[in-house]
């Protein structure tokens, strides 16, 4: 299975095209799932594991992995269900989210497959695992269900989503005033992240789950010929979505005589593949590797700061 991942750095080209590659896996039973083979550095036979005391059930042990010990995750029990029994027979998807490094367990390692974001759809209310779910596709007429990683690691560790006090002047709070910032995010856990770490520094929030509805919110508003800085500071957007990623979105906002102008913050748990010649070959003005609210919250100073000079 190594040797499918080989070329994973080379598949960049995908990226500005509305593209992305699954890596399909299943746990227990004939269910296929899929991660983006962006966030995947790795896939092995399960290593020998060493218990953590005190670690969360889903943790099922740490593995020393190419000199570093890795935290190894039960993907079945991270989404409710039991754990998985054969390890002897199972792999282990090495993945980085959010600049940090772990191991998902599963049964088993299907393919990888090329697929277009217009075809990845938010998952139906009250399917399956929806509660786990960020997004749902189908390959060869099967169901593939594509798990909101990122509410997984939220749970197993949550992370803060204070601002640091002293970012929080009263300069800061001032520009925060009738300020109104649009966040674009498939993950129901990093909308809520990023809306209360917002809320902090005082600026309202508009949030929406994927990079469609967020055009269609934005055209709404200058539907009347307006200038989008009329209605908006700036927008922060997620890559991975499904219908239109962060990468097309940002496309079109800047082929849009009416939404050109708009400050985009690129916010994306993509830390280990992270493409910079694309954030500026798209046009987004910024990027920031989730999940840091101090991050965060500079770039909407930032923000500040450019529109006071």
């Amino acid at each position: 299975m190594a040797g499918v991942l080989d070329s994973v750095n080379q598949r960049t080209q995908l990226v500005g095209e509305n593209r992305l590659e699954l890596l399909l896996f299943r746990l227990n039973g004939k269910q296929l799932y899929g991660i983006n083979v962006f966030k995947v550095k790795e896939v092995l036979q399960c290593p020998q594991l060493t218990m953590l005391p005190k670690s969360s059930p889903v943790v099922r042990g740490v593995a020393n992995i190419r000199g570093g010990t890795i935290p190894i995750l039960d993907m079945n029990m991270a989404t409710g269900k039991g754990p998985l029994e054969d390890l002897s027979n199972a792999f282990v998807i090495i993945t980085e989210y959010n600049m940090k490094v772990q191991g998902f367990l599963v049964q088993m390692v299907d393919r990888i497959v090329n697929m277009n974001w217009a075809d990845i759809h938010p998952p139906p209310r009250g399917t399956g695992m929806d509660h786990y779910l960020t997004a749902v596709t189908r390959v060869d007429d099967q169901l593939v269900e594509i798990i909101d990683v990122e509410k997984i690691l939220a749970e197993v560790a949550p992370q803060s989503d204070e601002v640091s006090p002293d970012l929080i002047t009263d300069e800061v709070t001032t520009h925060a005033l009738s300020q109104k910032v649009l966040v674009a995010d498939d993950s129901a856990v990093a909308r809520k992240q990023v809306q209360r770490c917002l809320e902090n520094i005082g600026v309202e929030v508009v949030v929406k789950n994927d990079g469609r509805q967020a055009l269609e919110y934005l055209k709404e508003l200058v539907a009347d010929g307006s200038d989008i800085n009329s209605h908006l500071l700036m927008m922060i957007s997620d890559i991975e979505m499904p219908e239109m990623d962060g990468y097309t979105l940002t496309t079109e906002v800047r082929a849009d005589p009416c939404l050109a102008g708009l400050y985009i913050v690129l916010h994306t748990s993509l830390s280990g593949v992270f493409n910079k010649a694309m954030v500026e070959k798209v046009g987004a003005n910024d990027f920031i590797a989730k999940f840091n609210p101090d991050d965060l919250a500079g770039s909407v100073i930032k923000r500040f700061q450019i529109e006071t000079q």
